[in-house]
């Protein structure tokens, strides 16, 4: 038995250029239906528990998966915002707390998430070092986000500048980095947590003033002194910082409650406050929509599902013609090796011997197959998440 082993362990070794197309062949069509399957598992299970966890979503009319996606997973929205007065009429209802998210702008592609601290509460985020925003322009790092930026606690960011040609933009924020959260495992480990209002300095809704009387010689802001007056400089600076000097002067450009956020959380009391709630919105005919994410979920679900099951199928049927091929490459191999096996039975080898080395190539190019496509699998199965995140992004 060992020697007919060796001798097929021979075979598909000097033959190897025939044996890694056959095995690579193997591996795909095992593979590919088996790695579609654990990833579309996974992320149904990611979609729904988060989903699950967010009773219900106010949001501009318009897409309900546009608007689901971007709250849930902190996507660029493609909708128009709605007014923080949404916020406001949630609370005032005392059925739910309402949690305000503004989607806009991004640290080097790491998304701030304009909220309240009430969101903290809500998806039960820890502070892993620092501690949470308590001022304006503060911001606090998921870890992954604090991973990707190279910073922690004590640093400080900068948002991403918008279009060079939006004359209406505001400059870049520094933000002093007060926390960096534990790990979740969710989308939230990659985001940038702001207050509201932060971003809406960002947008040009609020600015502050420098007191350049009290600033220092040498100070950029100062072109001259002159009898106790200072003559202030026209330099623009390349980005917008608040300081405890500055704080107080910042004030906002109008109404608060008309400012824009992109998505509001309604985080109801109990169930029957849900249903409330979402009476009350269906019969006041409000300009938002509310949506429960976990429907809109399960819908998007129902569709990758099918794809899913159609991809399979097609898989399977590729799988069949592609194994067909392999046994026809098999036979082929044998009729051209008719001399070898020829000098083989002449030197004494038997039949029984001659078919089981056949048969020893055969298994050990279909186990090679398998080991790879369980290996494949099993990569999948462990970044599976991962992947469902990126393909999101």
């Amino acid at each position: 038995m060992n020697h007919v082993l060796y001798m097929a362990w021979r075979y598909v070794r000097f033959h190897w250029g025939k044996t890694v197309l056959l095995v690579s062949a193997i591996s795909l069509v095992l593979f590919l239906p088996a790695g579609l399957y654990v990833v579309v598992e996974q992320g149904a299970r990611t979609l729904t528990a988060r989903a699950e966890s967010t009773a219900l979503l106010i949001g501009a009319k318009g897409s309900a998966v546009d608007l689901t996606l971007s709250a849930l997973y902190f996507r660029t929205p493609n909708l128009s915002p709605c007014e923080f007065r949404e916020v406001r009429r949630v609370d005032q209802t005392g059925l739910a707390m309402g949690i305000p998210l503004h989607l806009r702008y991004t640290v080097r592609n790491q998304r701030i998430v304009g909220t309240t601290i009430d969101y903290a509460d809500f998806r039960r985020l820890a502070v892993g070092k620092g501690r949470w925003f308590g001022f304006l322009g503060e911001c606090v790092l998921g870890a992954e986000a604090a991973r990707v930026l190279g910073v922690d606690a004590g640093d400080a960011v900068l948002s991403s500048a918008g279009s060079a040609f939006d004359v209406a933009g505001a400059f870049p924020l520094k933000m002093p980095v007060v926390g960096v959260l534990k790990p979740t495992g969710t989308v939230d480990d990659e985001a940038v947590f702001v207050d509201v209002k932060t971003t809406w300095v960002i947008s040009g809704l609020a600015h502050g003033h420098d007191n350049v009387n009290a600033a220092r010689e040498g100070d950029p802001g100062v072109l001259k002194r002159e009898e106790g007056n200072v003559v202030a400089n026209a330099t623009v600076l390349s980005y917008t910082e608040i300081t405890p000097e500055n704080l107080q002067s910042f004030h906002f450009h109008g109404d608060p409650d008309g400012f824009p956020v992109d998505a509001v959380l309604a985080v109801p009391a109990d169930r029957k406050s849900g249903i409330l709630l979402r009476g009350r919105y269906e019969e006041e005919g409000t300009a938002v929509q509310m949506l429960v994410p976990s429907l809109v979920v399960n819908e998007v679900l129902e569709t990758m599902f099918s794809v899913r099951n159609y991809v399979i199928l097609g898989s399977v049927g590729v799988g069949g013609a592609t194994l067909m091929t392999a046994a026809l490459v098999f036979v082929l191999s044998i009729r051209l090796r008719r001399r070898e096996i020829e000098t083989i039975r002449k030197t004494g080898g038997s039949s029984r011997r001659l078919t089981g080395m056949l048969a020893a190539e055969i298994l050990l190019v279909v186990f090679a197959g398998i080991v790879i496509a369980g290996v494949l699998t099993a990569g999948v199965s462990r970044f599976g998440n991962l992947l469902v995140r990126f393909i999101g992004t």
